[in-house]
């Protein structure tokens, strides 16, 4: 005779909160107003922590001027216009040249990644080219372009290009030989590698590159509009060391840095969210 097992009985998976089915966990997701709620006490902080220093009188107002002071030379740049001006003249310069470098500087960076003979003749000047501050590019694009709005154009190509490219070419590099195979086994060829492969592969590092390109070009159009006196914030800042105005230097110095944080949320935080999202990283952010 075969002895009776005694069977334990069956864990029912726990239902879910409407009562059917198993209990799915989901991931904890962070909290939006937290984080604004951070950056708000940081800048808080940071405008008390200057508002303190006046109020000990360490250096005369006309050299450190008060967050009031800045507030109210902001508050009569925009009311004038002059402000509105000079951001739109600056960023109509930035963009055409940052533009020209991105198309440019991503399509140089495939080709170093891909091409060995480009990256050892072309890619060992791109790194050379890399070291040269931008603004020494300034005398020879007012001899080449002439005292006009082209000069300072071009050395704003020329400081985010080669950032763009050494980034796009080292993305390409770290591309898994393994996804290079499979497309070759599969019949991928020509231009619908670089399309369908590569560029995808090298995004990341292409991002990067841009964000490093956006940041170098406002430092060279910046140098190029203080050396090249010409309407333009850079203007604006030459005319505050001029009158002696260190509220329009800091008023200028804080529309430049909100420029930024608002193109790093509204642009590149963006484009690096959807490239998480298509990667499947979103879940590991905290």
């Amino acid at each position: 005779m075969v002895p009776n097992k005694r069977t334990l009985p069956k864990k029912e998976p726990a239902p879910n909160q409407k009562g059917s089915g198993p209990a799915i966990a989901h991931p904890k997701k962070p909290i939006p107003w937290k984080n604004y709620l951070v950056k708000f006490g940081f800048y808080a902080g940071v405008v008390g922590l200057w508002e303190l220093l006046c109020l000990l009188e360490l250096w005369p107002p006309y050299i450190f001027p008060s967050p009031v002071s800045v507030a109210q030379t902001l508050y009569r740049g925009f009311e004038d216009k002059s402000l509105l001006i000079g951001i739109g003249i600056s960023m109509e310069r930035l963009i055409i040249g940052y533009s020209i470098s991105v198309v440019l500087g991503v399509a140089l960076g495939l080709l170093l990644g891909r091409v060995r003979y480009l990256e050892q003749s072309v890619g060992s000047a791109v790194l050379g080219l890399q070291a040269l501050p931008s603004i020494c590019w300034l005398p020879a694009a007012i001899l080449w372009f002439g005292l006009n709005q082209g000069a300072i154009i071009f050395v704003v190509f020329m400081g985010s290009f080669l950032s763009i490219t050494i980034s796009t070419e080292a993305g390409v590099k770290q591309i898994p030989p393994l996804f290079i195979k499979n497309a070759k086994i599969l019949g991928i060829k020509g231009w619908r590698f670089y399309w369908e492969v590569i560029l995808p592969g090298t995004l990341p590092a292409i991002v990067t590159g841009m964000k490093l390109g956006w940041s170098f070009a406002w430092r060279s159009l910046m140098a190029g509009e203080l050396l090249y006196v010409n309407l333009g914030l850079g203007y604006l800042l030459q005319l505050g060391r001029d009158l002696n105005d260190m509220s329009l230097i800091f008023a200028v110095m804080v529309v430049i840095v909100a420029i930024g944080l608002l193109v790093d949320h509204l642009i590149f935080a963006v484009v690096e969210r959807g490239i998480k999202r298509r990667w499947g990283l979103l879940a590991e952010e905290h």
